[in-house]
């Protein structure tokens, strides 16, 4: 009896202790863009990769709102390339899938200050059309 106590208590320590780390982490703002982009996967555990155009809708340095051209089976682990901006695989994981062809990613690496630049120097938003590059720190 005493034993599985101590198992239970361990699993509620471990629960507790993977919450407390979730909601530490901090909070970004999503910021509308709009940028061609693109989803690379694996097909069945296949050693080429697979990839799929999209448009990149939202993004914060944390993660993105990706807007799909057709419907298909998204998997939970991809790769997003952003070409224009020149940001190549980016790890994501699949957050939620949305109705209206759109799914919302987080990146395994928060993105930097200097990659969200380009991004929004890039977009065709227009809440972006006066950004400009400096090509010095590029």
């Amino acid at each position: 009896m005493a034993v599985g106590m101590m198992s239970q208590s361990r699993e509620h320590f471990l629960n507790k202790e993977e919450s407390f780390m979730y909601d530490r982490e901090a909070r970004y703002r999503m910021e509308e863009t709009l940028n061609a982009a693109r989803i690379e996967y694996q097909e069945r555990v296949v050693t080429h990769l697979a990839s799929r155009r999209c448009d990149l809708i939202r993004i914060s340095p944390s993660g993105a709102v990706l807007s799909l051209l057709t419907q298909f089976y998204v998997p939970q682990q991809f790769y997003l390339d952003i070409p224009d901006a020149r940001i190549a695989k980016i790890g994501c994981v699949l957050m939620k899938t949305f109705p209206n062809n759109t799914i919302e990613a987080r990146f395994l690496k928060l993105l930097t200050k200097k990659e969200m630049d380009r991004i929004f120097v890039f977009s065709t938003h227009p809440a972006h059309r006066d950004r400009v590059l400096d090509v010095r720190n590029w």
